[in-house]
C-alpha cells in the first residue's frame, strides 16, 4: 500500500474535523481563514483517500473505522432539527386540527408569551374531537400536556440521546428548545425546532446510503 503524504493544510483540516465533527466546508474555511474554493481540492483528496467522509446536510466526519453508533453519537440535534409548528393557548381545538393538517405535522407546540407552555399531539385531538361538539370554542390550553411534563431536547444534545427520549417516552416528536431568562428571572424555554421519528428515520437512511456529497444550503 502506498502511503499518502498530506500537505500541512490537509493535516490541519483532519485535526479540525476530529475536534469539531460534523463540520461543513464553510466552517472549515472560516477556521483556516481561507475561501471555500481554496480548500475544495484538499477536501477532495481527503475524502477520496478515505480519511474524511461527507454526509448530506451535516458536514465532514473523520473516518477511522467508526461504527454507526459513533457517528450518531457525534451528531448534535441542531444538525437535523426541523421547523416547529407553534400555536397559542387560546387557539381553539378546531383551528389546531386545521393547522395540524395544513402543516402536515403530528404535534403542535403551545407557547405563552414566547415560552413553551405545553404540547398537543394528534392523539390528544382525536380523543377530544370524538363526540365533542365544542371544538370550535374549546381552547387548546384545556387539553394540552403542560410543563414541566413536556419532554424536550436542546441543540447541543446528541442525536442518540434525543432519540432515546422519544423511544422511552413513546412519543412521536419532541421540541428543541433554548433556555432563556424570563421577565420574572426564572428560566423559560424558547422553541427553536423539533425532532421526530421521521427525522431519525431520514438520518439513518442518509447515513446508510454513505453519500459523499451534500448540499450545505438546503
Amino acid at each position: 500500500m502506498i502511503a499518502i503524504e498530506f500537505s500541512s493544510r490537509q493535516k490541519q483540516i483532519i485535526e479540525l474535523v476530529k475536534v469539531h465533527q460534523p463540520i461543513t466546508s464553510t466552517q472549515l474555511a472560516d477556521r483556516l481563514d481561507v475561501s471555500r474554493a481554496a480548500i475544495r481540492p484538499d477536501l477532495s483528496v481527503l475524502t477520496m483517500s478515505g480519511v474524511l467522509e461527507a454526509k448530506p446536510k451535516m458536514g465532514y466526519f473523520y473516518k477511522n473505522d467508526r461504527t454507526i453508533f459513533d457517528v450518531i453519537k457525534s451528531i448534535k440535534v441542531k444538525a437535523i432539527k426541523s421547523k416547529p409548528v407553534t400555536v397559542s393557548e387560546d387557539t381553539t381545538v378546531y383551528d389546531g386540527i386545521v393547522r395540524l393538517f395544513l402543516e402536515d405535522t403530528g404535534t403542535l407546540y403551545v407557547v405563552n408569551n414566547g415560552a413553551l407552555s405545553g404540547v398537543v399531539s394528534r392523539k390528544d385531538f382525536i380523543k377530544i374531537a370524538v363526540g365533542n361538539t365544542e371544538v370550535k370554542k374549546l381552547p387548546i390550553g384545556m387539553i394540552m400536556s403542560r410543563m414541566p411534563k413536556v419532554i424536550y431536547t436542546t441543540d447541543e444534545e446528541s442525536v442518540l440521546d434525543a432519540a432515546e427520549k422519544i423511544m422511552v417516552n413513546e412519543i412521536d416528536s419532541i421540541p428543541v428548545v433554548e433556555v432563556i431568562e424570563g421577565q420574572d428571572g426564572k428560566n423559560e424555554l424558547k422553541v427553536t425546532g423539533k425532532v421526530s421519528k421521521t427525522t431519525f428515520t431520514r438520518l439513518l437512511y442518509e447515513l446508510g446510503k454513505g453519500m459523499r456529497s451534500f448540499d450545505e444550503n438546503s
